[in-house]
């Protein structure tokens, strides 16, 4: 197991203490990203390329505390998502805070573009939610019925408050968002984004790799560091957000 520990005090974190700071019983959306020193979100077009030991562990704890992994349809494909299991360490600490086995899993595509065919549907161990809008075709959104939940959330762009909205409704108050670039970009600019987790990886990409979040906004999000650990030349980072007046 890889070695994580706080850059401020230099103690070694278990699994068990790492986790007390991500478990909150406050409603949260939290975004998780890996990036290279200088700002490149994948290594020869997947995130994975940049994942090491560290980041791998964290990513797992984050799983194991939420209730629903949310991710956007072309990093579903890109990166190759399987079904959403977490491993059976999580599903024991899980049990014992009394969770379901494994988090839903939750997949955004304005337009549908998902194969009913893939695992993420046919070994899915809990019924996956299929957000989409009302541009996506009646006829295509049927063919989902029997492996999903189909929600429409939005006309030709997805409505995050009502996607937030319907997935507390289900009681997936503690929402973990795996990107990409686009979604966060998406829910930076609905300022939905309540915590970032991100993992610096200690090398240098250049070329064309994307950043984290695409899209614009009027004004800069402000952050503040609520801990930084750190495994060799790893960073580990995790932000809060500071809410504009009116969320």
């Amino acid at each position: 197991m890889s070695d994580i520990h706080s850059v401020e005090f230099g103690e070694t974190l278990d699994d068990a203490a790492l986790i007390a700071e991500l478990v909150t019983d406050e409603p949260l959306l939290r975004m998780n990203f890996v990036s290279s020193v200088d700002g490149a979100a994948t290594h020869r077009g997947q995130s994975g390329g940049l994942s090491g030991e560290a980041d791998k562990r964290l990513f797992q704890l984050l799983r194991r505390v939420c209730d629903v992994v949310l991710v956007g349809a072309g990093t579903v494909r890109i990166e190759g998502y399987e079904a959403m299991r977490v491993s059976a360490e999580s599903v024991r600490w899980r049990h014992a805070a009394g969770l379901p086995e494994h988090p839903v899993f939750a997949i955004v595509s304005g337009s549908l573009d998902l194969d009913p065919a893939s695992k993420i549907f046919t070994d899915a161990p809990v019924r996956p939610i299929v957000i989409t809008t009302e541009r996506a075709p009646a006829g295509e959104r049927a063919r989902f019925d029997a492996l999903a939940d189909v929600i429409v959330c939005g006309q030709e762009l997805v409505d995050v408050d009502a996607m937030l909205g319907e997935l507390r409704r289900r009681g997936l108050a503690h929402i973990l968002c795996e990107g990409g670039p686009t979604l966060f970009g998406t829910l930076l600019a609905a300022d939905a984004v309540d915590e970032l987790c991100i993992t610096i990886s200690a090398r240098l990409e250049s070329g064309p790799a994307r950043r984290i979040a695409n899209g614009t906004l009027p004004d800069a999000r402000q952050l503040t560091l609520k801990r930084a650990l750190a495994s060799g030349s790893t960073l580990l980072l995790r932000y809060g957000r500071e809410k504009t007046e009116d969320r």
